[in-house]
């Protein structure tokens, strides 16, 4: 069988020592005398000798027909007999062998481990363990105890409780077994049916792309075959156009070295007509298409078998000279204030470009310190629309540059006025010097405006008053304007300052 194994180390000191069942995994705290001293299971040995053999205990040879209850052997039909007619055993009772489950029941005795001799009759229920007659009057004295089959009742009670207790929770462990065996199963269906889903979205997926695919590839080579029929086209006409030259200029040149006065005076009507309408032929100086033809991963695609498909052949291309700038604030900003413009990209043909992801750049520096630069943002709308925003520190001349793939665009670079910081009006907005200051003669207004009677201040159709209201710090007729009047140093300045304040 299995030994128990020790667990911990057994060799330090103090150090309490405990041992792993082999069978149920439960880990138990040996006692200080260590595994001798555990409490042996009654049970297994009176199994163990009641199940070993069916022989005979004393001369191993016959089948065991009856038992003695006095010294708890098996004894064949003869042993029996020899048994009865010894002196020392004839006193004993013998009886018939019964079956294995009452002869289990009356087993051998079980004897004291501390005194070999003495049987185990006994319960200490102050120690909770069987003992024999000598362990009364040595280790349990004074110990209430009780014979073994009336001790039984009162503990087989608790242990028919608890094994009733027991029985209800394997009850309900054998139900959540249950349970979790049949979840466990609607988890491996329910597995397998959504994998079948996964399978055929797959599929399905799988052949939209193959068909967008195929779309995508029939709509470049339609592109491909597009291109080089206007540049086969062109070619054509050029390739006429250049025959027509050569042969005029062949026959001019003929003509002017090997023909006579009154040949080329004859011809020279009709060659100077057909080298005149060479000349003045229209033709392109550059290819009439480009090789302008991308593929773009990110543009939607709309659906294909009702999958969303992505990736379009795109055949635009941007035009640096097509694109545009706007914006209120495109040629002026204030000082510290975030300001920007609109960056329109389109094709060669002057269309909108519809989308983003050009490379954009924008560089601003000051015109007259040239290591004051501005650092813009660029955000890209991702319609062909680019916002540039940027926060100037310092007043004055900016030069703005705007690169689209590294070259200028329409009107870059331009020159951005920065003006310093909005001043606010110190005044008040007044109809009249009169009126605001409640008719004070020393009050003034910075219009310039006086009245009669000693006045300083303006006053309504009075000379000097602009006519509508305005700042009385600036003479401003708009409420929303700024203040245009300086920081004064002077006695007259500041006296002026009071009253306008006032």
């Amino acid at each position: 069988g299995r030994n128990l194994e020790t667990v911990g180390e057994p060799n330090r000191a103090n150090t309490a020592l405990r041992a792993l069942c082999p069978l149920c995994d439960a880990e138990i705290a040996l006692p200080p005398g260590g595994l001798g001293q555990l409490v042996p299971d009654y049970t297994a040995l009176g199994r163990g000798g009641a199940a070993g053999t069916t022989g005979c205990d004393l001369c191993a040879d016959g089948a065991a027909a009856k038992r003695c209850q006095s010294c708890g052997v098996r004894l064949c039909l003869f042993c029996c007999q020899a048994h009865r007619r010894q002196k020392k055993t004839a006193s004993h009772v013998v009886v018939e062998l019964e079956s294995s489950r009452d002869c289990s029941q009356a087993g051998k005795p079980f004897f004291c481990p501390s005194h070999p001799s003495e049987e185990l009759g006994l319960f200490c229920e102050q120690c909770d363990q069987p003992m024999c007659q000598d362990c009364v009057a040595e280790r349990h004295r004074q110990h209430p105890y009780d014979f073994t089959s009336n001790a039984v009742h009162r503990h087989g009670d608790s242990l028919r409780e608890l094994l009733r207790s027991t029985q209800q929770c394997m009850s309900t462990l054998e139900d959540v077994l249950g349970q979790t065996d049949s979840v466990g199963n609607a988890i491996r269906t329910r597995a397998e049916a959504v994998a079948t889903e996964i399978n055929a979205f797959a599929r399905g997926y799988v052949k939209a792309i193959e068909e967008h695919r195929d779309r995508l590839l029939k709509q470049l080579e339609d592109l491909k075959v597009q291109k080089e029929n206007l540049l086969h086209l062109q070619k054509a006409q050029l390739q006429q156009l250049l025959l027509d030259m050569r042969t005029g200029v062949e026959f001019t040149e003929r003509l002017l070295t090997s023909g006579s006065d009154l040949g080329i005076l004859v011809t020279k009507g009709v060659v100077t007509s057909r080298l005149a309408k060479l000349n003045s032929a229209a033709y392109s100086t550059h290819p009439n298409v480009d090789d302008s033809i991308q593929f773009s991963p990110q543009e939607r695609a709309g659906q294909c078998h009702g999958y969303e498909v992505f990736g379009a052949v795109i055949c635009k291309a941007v035009d640096p000279t097509k694109c545009t700038l706007h914006g209120e604030d495109l040629r002026s900003a204030r000082q510290n204030e975030l300001t920007g413009f609109t960056l329109l990209c389109n094709d060669t043909t002057g269309e909108r470009m519809g989308r983003g992801g050009e490379a954009v750049m924008v560089t601003i520096t000051h015109k007259d310190k040239k290591d004051c630069a501005v650092k813009p943002t660029v955000c890209d709308n991702g319609d062909g629309t680019y916002h540039i925003s940027y926060s100037p520190e310092e007043p004055g001349l900016y030069a703005v540059c705007v690169y689209v793939k590294g070259q200028h665009v329409q009107g870059s670079p331009f020159i951005v006025m920065v003006k310093s910081k909005f001043r606010k009006h110190r005044g008040m907005f007044h109809c009249c010097t009169f009126c605001s200051s409640g008719g004070q003669k020393a009050a003034r207004c910075a219009c310039g405006g006086t009245m009669p009677g000693g006045y300083q201040g303006c006053g309504h159709g009075h000379k000097g008053h602009p006519g509508c209201p305005h700042w009385s710090c600036c003479g401003q007729v708009k409420r929303s304007s700024e203040c245009l009047s300086g920081f004064p140093s002077d006695r007259s300045q500041r006296s002026l300052l009071r009253t306008v304040e006032l």
